[in-house]
């Protein structure tokens, strides 16, 4: 079995030691790097290409949020999940828009965070509830009423499964409200990245809150 290669960036060495062991106890998992800083995330992630990186926003040297901007900019396709104690709108914001694929809050529980972990490694996307939460309030409540500009762009199902995406629904329970595969649902994302220029469902998510292609409902 492939194992998934996480780099962990924390700059509190007990809370990263301890997730380090917490981890490796899962068969498919594997911490390859580990990271006391922002610049240190960002060469290891050119050093390592990890599967994965899992990563504060407080850190020495270089904040969770310039690392993930650095890391884009060097063209590493290694999506980015955040694990933190805060959920500052200005935080979420920024590193949504860098291209983060995920956003967690340390109220989770371990389970959660394997689940996520192993979620985002399939390509998929992550938001804690509260920080959907703030997604939805921020955008939504600035979008302009859903047009035909959307259709310009995306097919109907390509709505249809971003409408989903939006929910937090994973790949899977995409697939099955849909009655279709896994793999069908994959190839509709991608091309639904491809057509907004985005790299993750979560940026997907934020352009179609910003357009008012979905909402609430």
């Amino acid at each position: 079995m492939k194992k998934i290669r996480i780099l962990l960036a924390e700059d509190h060495t007990f809370v990263r030691e301890s997730l380090k062991q917490y981890l490796e106890k899962e068969g498919d998992l594997e911490v390859v790097g580990e990271a006391a800083d922002g610049e240190q995330m960002v060469d290891l992630a050119r050093e390592l290409r990890p599967d994965i990186i899992v990563a504060d926003v407080a850190m020495p040297k270089l904040s969770g949020i310039e690392a993930t901007k650095q890391i884009r900019a060097l063209n590493i396709s290694v999506p980015i999940l955040i694990l933190t104690a805060y959920d500052i709108d200005q935080y979420i914001v920024s590193l949504l828009d860098s291209g983060a694929a995920g956003y967690l809050l340390k109220d989770i529980s371990g389970k959660e965070l394997i689940d996520s972990i192993r979620r985002v490694a399939r390509g998929e996307s992550v938001l804690h509830p509260v920080i959907m939460r703030k997604v939805i309030d921020r955008f939504v409540s600035k979008s302009k009423v859903q047009t035909y500009d959307s259709y310009k762009v995306l097919t109907d199902r390509e709505i249809e499964i971003l409408g989903l995406a939006s929910q937090g629904k994973s790949n899977k329970e995409i697939a099955d409200k849909l009655y279709v595969s896994v793999r069908t649902v994959e190839a509709h994302l991608g091309h639904i990245f491809d057509k907004l220029g985005v790299n993750s469902r979560t940026e997907a998510v934020i352009v179609a809150f910003k357009k008012g292609w979905v909402g609430l409902d």
